[in-house]
């Protein structure tokens, strides 16, 4: 049984090495139930890898990584368990090309959860509807744009009931009129209380959606406060000098 009191993401002591690269130094994290975490800060900093780390995609070299009280699994059965409950939406969308839409957010549940083909077509086309993109269901992703696709990879991760939804830069690679298409389908879904762990140079979607702030430098997290206090009152010059570059209107 989880415990309800702990956090449902916790990080703790984490560290990194990629041959001689220190990537994450001694990184300490939680995140509540319910809360939005952006993790903002300059290229390099560490920021993709905490993200990835949290499923596993990434290994750690010490430390310890619970997902609803639960230390994450090394291999096997047991990660892919995990894993399950951990949605994540990349950059690259990452979806079937030989596969509709409805295939590719049908393919977890049935594959990985054992829902019935019926029952995970019902669920996927709410999902879709859901993101905007309910009729589309039908076409390759190749007919869709790249503000779509994403839609479409954030409602597969949704098609597996996780508990958090990490998003790893998930804007970055998109035009930027397609930007706000699939930042307004994120701020929903924080509206509605999804867990969410969110790497993001979207200075406005931290501002409008996000319980706390963590700012990353040279793999360390330097700062972890509220959106406000973050913009109004940075307390490190790394942040300051950070915030300073962001083009300001």
């Amino acid at each position: 049984m989880a415990n309800q009191s702990e956090p449902l993401v916790v990080v703790d002591h984490v560290e990194k090495h990629y041959g001689d690269f220190h990537a994450l130094k001694d990184v300490n994290l939680t995140v509540e139930r319910g809360q939005v975490v952006v993790v903002i800060g300059p290229s390099g900093s560490g920021k993709s890898t905490l993200c990835r780390t949290i499923n596993r995609l990434e290994t750690i070299t010490s430390g310890e990584i619970r997902i609803d009280g639960k230390v994450l699994p090394a291999e096997g059965k047991a990660l892919a368990n995990l894993r399950a409950e951990v949605g994540m939406v990349f950059q690259s969308f990452n979806l079937f090309a030989h596969k509709t839409i409805l295939e590719n957010v049908t393919l977890g549940p049935i594959k990985v959860r054992g829902v019935s083909k019926a029952e995970a077509e019902a669920e996927a086309r709410k999902l879709l509807d859901r993101v905007g993109v309910g009729h589309q269901a039908n076409k390759l992703p190749a007919q869709l744009s790249g503000g779509q696709q994403q839609r479409v990879a954030i409602a597969r991760a949704l098609a597996m009931r996780p508990k958090v939804m990490l998003f790893d830069e998930p804007t970055s690679a998109l035009d930027p009129e397609m930007i706000n298409e699939v930042l307004d389908v994120m701020v929903e879904l924080a509206r509605e209380g999804m867990t969410m762990v969110v790497v993001t140079h979207e200075m406005g979607f931290a501002r409008k959606a996000a319980d706390r702030v963590v700012f990353m430098a040279d793999g360390q997290i330097l700062e972890d406060e509220t959106p406000e206090e973050f913009f109004t009152n940075p307390r490190t010059d790394r942040s300051k000098d950070f915030l300073s570059k962001l083009i300001t209107h």
